[in-house]
């Protein structure tokens, strides 16, 4: 079975290709999607990322899986090394420690308080690293009300208003498809965790951040509170439109496929009618100017829809781009497949793999001009690298073995 295209580019790993981020050690203890999403940033740009698994199964990424393959596991794994350590034993903690004391970063996502309870308290991990900065991922933050609760990200896409905005206007809410909140958290996660740095750069103090996956995903739907504050009530479900500006939507065209379109800039709306020959519409008040576009969104987009139904996607998009208009083809993945910009620009690559041959995963982003970030290795085996790491922290071979014949450290083969 190959998981790849052979459109994309073909990317060797690079073990040797070193990272801005090189020297940089993170113990990531986190489970699924935000801890790894974090992990994986610093990864990619030459941290090494070690991921403390538990033996019995390793982290539950692992079992998201698509025809029998742990894609995600694959994908946002790269890069990263594995112990797998058994929680349950005597003597984890004292691996723990072994392993922050020789750590820049701590990324860890269990139910606050769990760390405390672990003998791994933030304050006293503190004071014996005082360079130490700490990552704490949660649902709902460590303080507050609702602190103490499991948190996924369905639920704060729903509990934010995200799932309310969420959905066409005359139907229910609806959530994403993909692990939207942790993702964004992640990518929060690893800004927060080099702005720590930073700092340390100056201070030789770490500290600890406490990121909570509500908080991020509200911070990108807009000035919400201030809205509502002026309107006095909550914004309606708008389907693919915009409470914002018009004509932003998605249109159908003449061979059943579609085409996105935003004309959020007052040019760009004028461009557009002038390209459907409608320049009447620049100086009727009801279209003039975005707010009145707005207030008669339906309107807009009936007429636009209309026109651009009349030509097949690629005629109108061949308009769009003589005109200079903001639209492009709705894609789904067999289109990216085909589309030269993506292969061109290698926004996707195919790396070797011992299961498949080779797979398709995306490229490090974003692209840095001198330090580029580099696929160096792929996701781990579940405590492929256990014993590599216990003597990175000064493990001699008598406490290597003991460590694998209690069983406190395992080298599954488990993928």
């Amino acid at each position: 079975m190959d998981a790849s295209t052979s459109h994309w580019r073909k990317a060797a790993f690079t073990p040797e290709q070193s990272g801005a981020l090189k020297g940089l050690v993170v113990v990531d203890l986190s489970r699924l999607v935000a801890g790894n999403m974090t992990s994986l940033q610093l990864a990619d740009f030459g941290a090494d990322v070690i991921k403390v698994e538990p033996v019995s199964s390793g982290d539950p990424l692992r079992a998201w899986q698509n025809a029998g393959v742990s894609s995600f596991w694959k994908v946002y794994g790269r890069n990263k090394r594995s112990i797998a350590l058994d929680f349950r034993k005597d003597g984890a903690i004292d691996i723990l420690r072994g392993l922050i004391a020789h750590a820049d970063v701590l990324i860890e996502n269990f139910r606050p308080g769990t760390m405390e309870k672990m003998g791994l308290a933030p304050d006293q991990l503190r004071k014996d690293h005082p360079g130490l900065v700490i990552l704490r991922v949660s649902g709902f933050g460590q303080t507050g009300p609702y602190s103490p609760r499991p948190g996924f990200g369905t639920i704060v896409e729903g509990m934010s208003g995200f799932a309310h905005r969420n959905g066409e206007a005359d139907g229910g809410p609806l959530l994403p498809p993909l692990a939207l909140a942790d993702m964004i958290a992640g990518l929060y996660g690893a800004f927060s965790v080099m702005t720590a740095l930073r700092v340390r750069d100056d201070t030789g103090q770490g500290q600890v951040i406490d990121l909570s996956l509500l908080e991020p995903i509200i911070s990108t739907l807009g000035p919400e509170a201030l809205d509502f504050a002026l309107m006095g009530k909550a914004k309606p479900r708008v389907g693919n439109g915009s409470n914002t500006s018009s004509p932003r939507n998605v249109y159908q065209t003449a061979d059943g496929l579609y085409v996105a379109l935003s004309g959020s800039m007052q040019r760009m709306a004028e461009r557009l009618f002038c390209l459907m020959g409608r320049d009447d519409m620049n100086s009727d008040p009801r279209y003039a100017t975005n707010a009145a576009r707005v207030a008669h969104r339906s309107e807009v987009d009936k007429i636009v829809g209309d026109w651009i139904g009349q030509y097949t996607r690629d005629e109108v998009m061949e308009k769009f781009e003589a005109a200079e208009i903001t639209a492009s083809p709705l894609y789904n993945i067999a289109d990216i497949h085909e589309d030269r910009h993506f292969i061109e620009r290698g926004v996707y690559v195919d790396v070797p793999d011992d299961d498949l041959g080779e797979i398709a995963m995306h490229s490090p982003v974003p692209r840095l001009s001198d330090t580029p970030g580099t696929i160096r290795f792929a996701a781990p085996r579940l405590g492929e690298h256990s014993e590599q790491i216990l003597r990175d922290i000064g493990y001699d071979d008598a406490q290597v073995k003991a460590a694998f014949e209690s069983a406190l450290v395992s080298r599954s083969k488990d993928k």
